[in-house]
């Protein structure tokens, strides 16, 4: 008996069929937007490397906290920019600093309707501009920051964090983190550990947006773009340490990375499309080289099919609106 030779492209003759077949969907639910907001502003700043994204305003950010609830986007990751920095990166444990109380804003205005993240790190905070205090030889003292990383948690979950993410790639971070919210009765308040963040290139336009004060670099603690199965040892140890979900950064040049933490992890993995992919699109777009919608959804899709349960986009609330079109 002989068969009918297979035709894949049966399957592809048009978009309803496409759809149908479709191994991969992106739906709002599983998209974070990253926000930044900046002490002190009177109105919206553009940040002019991304294009579209701004250092938000209080009365901005809670206007993009309810897009976000009205669209179904699965949550917001809240990043502050303090007027005044010191070495201690004193403003990020102020209650009244500008992160933690953008964080118990957008709560009071969304309730549980919408995942509140916070970005637990000293590097928006610190006068030198790295995700940690420093030691007499200008080097980051882990141990020293992680002191400060757990009553950093404590903070943000005061104020109303659904999740806390330390994002300082410092060893042991997660259990100190966790072991601060739990003694402090912060049981419910979710850990989402940086596990496999690269020192990327990438992160050029997110210095402008924070106004990074680093000279230099981060190569010390940030995982070397060359190494693939280290990637796995320190996602193992987030776990060890009790992390609820795990991040790999950056997401489109690291999909291999990604893929092989999916294929071991336990818990959800996030993934973030950083600045540095934000702008290149929008950059080659702009000159009319792509299709910038084609683009956007076709990268973030990507990052989906490599295995990202969540992802960090700064298109968030852009591509949900074309999913609700669909």
């Amino acid at each position: 008996m002989s068969f009918p030779q297979h035709r894949p492209r049966r399957l592809r003759t048009t978009a309803a069929i496409r759809r149908l077949v479709a191994e991969h969907r992106l739906a709002p639910s599983e998209l974070i937007l990253p926000v930044f907001i900046r002490e002190d502003l009177s109105e919206p700043n553009p940040i002019t490397s991304m294009p579209g994204v701004v250092q938000h305003t209080t009365a901005s950010l809670l206007a993009a906290a309810r897009e976000a609830v009205e669209l179904g986007l699965g949550g917001i990751m809240i990043f502050g920019i303090p007027a005044v920095r010191d070495a201690q990166g004193s403003a990020g444990l102020d209650p009244l600093g500008v992160l933690n109380k953008a964080i118990r804003d957008v709560r009071e205005e969304v309730g549980d309707d919408l995942v509140v993240m916070s970005d637990l790190c000293l590097d928006e905070f610190t006068d030198h501009g790295h995700c940690g205090v420093l030691n007499e030889a200008g080097d980051v003292d882990n141990d020293a920051t992680l002191d400060i990383y757990a009553k950093m948690g404590v903070a943000q979950a005061a104020a109303g964090a659904h999740v806390v993410a330390p994002s300082g790639m410092m060893d042991g971070q997660v259990a100190v983190i966790r072991d601060a919210l739990d003694e402090a009765g912060y049981t419910d308040v979710a850990v989402l550990a940086y596990a496999a963040k690269y020192a990327s290139a990438f992160y050029g336009p997110f210095r402008e947006a924070v106004d990074s004060q680093l000279h230099g670099d981060r190569r010390s603690y940030q995982m070397d773009s060359g190494n693939r199965r280290e990637a796995l040892h320190e996602v193992e140890l987030d776990l060890a340490e009790g992390a609820d979900i795990v991040m790999v950064k950056p997401a489109m040049s690291y999909l291999d990375i990604l893929a092989d933490v999916a294929a071991i992890s336990p818990v959800p993995v996030a993934a973030y499309q950083i600045s540095g992919e934000y702008a290149m699109i929008e950059a080659a777009a702009a000159n009319g080289w792509i299709n910038r919608r084609a683009a956007i959804e076709e990268s973030v899709l990507s990052i989906k099919r490599a295995g990202a349960t969540m992802i960090l986009t700064y298109w968030a609330a852009e591509l949900a609106g074309w999913l609700r079109e669909n």
